[in-house]
């Protein structure tokens, strides 16, 4: 699986607030977005059918360092 680089502009607010998250959730900011697209993606196709591709949405998803 190739792992592509994506640099996107967040609101410094917004930033602060998904490092908030992540942290709780015992992920750095960059896994715990893959977990949202990831989820996102599954979310889409259970209401519109699979999209054309090999990897699954819940393929390499760290679980959270919590207890």
């Amino acid at each position: 699986m190739a792992i592509k680089s994506v640099s996107i502009r967040i609101e410094e607010e917004m930033l602060k607030k998904i490092g908030f998250v992540a942290d709780y959730e015992g992920r750095s900011v960059n896994s715990h977005i893959l977990v949202l697209v990831r989820e996102n993606i599954k979310a889409f196709e259970d209401k519109h059918g699979s999209i054309d591709g090999d990897i699954s949405p819940d393929v390499n998803v760290k679980p959270t360092r919590k207890a």
